[in-house]
């Protein structure tokens, strides 16, 4: 954006609810073309000498300063002053300036509503147009990490493919283990991991650590219902997209059993994070149990099996093998297949079976698809990662 272009009252609207962040700025770069001020703000007009609207033209960026939380609280409610620092580049020119600068912290897509079209969460911040890679990429490879949610501290694992680089957006696709067994059976079994590494330009993989082994999801299965669960996903995407090159418009969830269920009902729960999800070996439970009421119509792929004895193809009472003490009455996948359909608005009757016994409706809100894939004799078992990752990436955030 040049410097001449007109300052509307936009960029003031641009600033309600955001977050003032305090920077140290450095001395103002020779580029004035460039994002300035070390934040990232970049999403704000570039500016010669005056803004207007009550701005400040601070190294080429209008921005609204503030000093401490007192002062962003006309902003919204959610609003503070966090110190950032950046480093003075080489052949910079000009005089150091202390400033600040407002930035939108966010981590579903309509945190950035309020800033009008073609806002989108990155980063951690709602910006305009192309996403801005974070500087420091995370390297190809896997991680353990750790990070607090709630005063918890929860355990997850992040493979970064080989074909990551740091400087082109790569989707991210949480995926979830089965009650009893933990991330690294997940990993080690639900094929996420060779096909993040072998498909055509990558994605990022992560498989989260249940407490207890399971997940906070109604009436079952784990004696933590304090956690939130659900919350901790939401952490996760945050993070990551802190610290690597994320396209917030593809985040995906996918997992197995429990882990399908998690996959489930952050559709139900967290449409506006997660483009699309596939659960394979689990169903919806039924609507007094738990309810979904997704924000949006969101595609879903999920993989069953007519032979089931843990979750019964034809739906009802579900007891976890080694867990008595757990029961849960769910819709069956049938009834699963025919609630998504209901809830994305889908019209026509679904496509006959393929040869891997996929049918799916097609003709959905928002270009959502639902799809079930059945295995006739089939057990309890993990979907087809190539199948399900195939129909994942044809949807992304609307």
């Amino acid at each position: 954006m040049l410097a001449n272009l007109h300052r509307s009252a936009q960029v003031l609207w641009r600033l309600l609810s955001a977050v003032c962040v305090v920077v140290t700025v450095p001395c103002c770069k020779s580029d004035p073309h460039e994002p300035q001020t070390g934040s990232e703000t970049n999403f704000l007009d570039h500016c010669d000498s005056s803004c207007g609207d009550g701005l400040t033209c601070l190294c080429g960026v209008c921005t609204k300063a503030c000093t401490g939380d007192n002062e962003c609280t006309p902003f919204g409610a959610s609003t503070q002053c966090v110190s950032v620092v950046s480093q003075p580049d080489s052949g910079t020119t000009g005089s150091c300036q202390q400033g600040a600068t407002c930035d939108m912290a966010c981590i579903r897509a309509s945190d950035c509503n309020n800033l009008g079209a073609g806002y989108q969460c990155e980063t951690g911040f709602c910006r305009k147009g192309a996403v801005i890679c974070p500087a420091n990429a995370l390297a190809p490879g896997d991680e353990t990490r750790e990070i607090q949610v709630d005063g918890t501290s929860r355990t997850f694992l992040v493979h970064v493919p080989p074909a990551y680089t740091g400087n082109a957006v790569m989707p991210l696709v949480l995926d979830f283990h089965p009650m009893g067994l933990g991330l690294d059976w997940e990993q080690a079994n639900s094929g996420y991991k060779a096909l993040s590494d072998s498909d055509q330009g990558g994605f990022i993989v992560v498989w989260p650590q249940g407490l207890e082994d399971s997940w906070n999801i109604g009436p079952c299965c784990t004696t933590s219902k304090t956690i939130d669960d659900f919350g901790f996903a939401r952490a996760i995407v945050r993070l990551l997209s802190t610290e690597a090159c994320i396209d917030p418009r593809r985040v995906y969830a996918v997992g197995f059993s429990m882990g399908g269920a998690m996959a489930y009902y952050l559709a139900c729960k967290e449409a506006e994070v997660f483009a699309a999800v596939a659960p394979s070996g689990m169903d919806l439970f039924v609507d007094s149990e738990v309810a979904c009421q997704p924000s949006r119509p969101i595609s879903e792929i999920s993989f069953r099996g007519t032979a089931d004895t843990v979750v019964p193809y034809a739906g009802g009472t579900s007891n976890p093998p080694g867990y008595p003490q757990f029961t849960s009455d769910l819709l069956g996948a049938v009834g699963t297949f025919q609630k998504w359909a209901a809830l994305d608005q889908c019209t026509g009757e679904p496509s006959g079976e393929d040869a891997n016994g996929c049918s799916t409706y097609s003709t959905c809100q928002d270009g959502a698809e639902v799809t079930l894939c059945t295995t006739q004799g089939g057990g309890q078992a993990v979907g087809d990662a190539s199948i399900g990752w195939n129909s994942l990436k044809q949807h992304s955030m609307p």
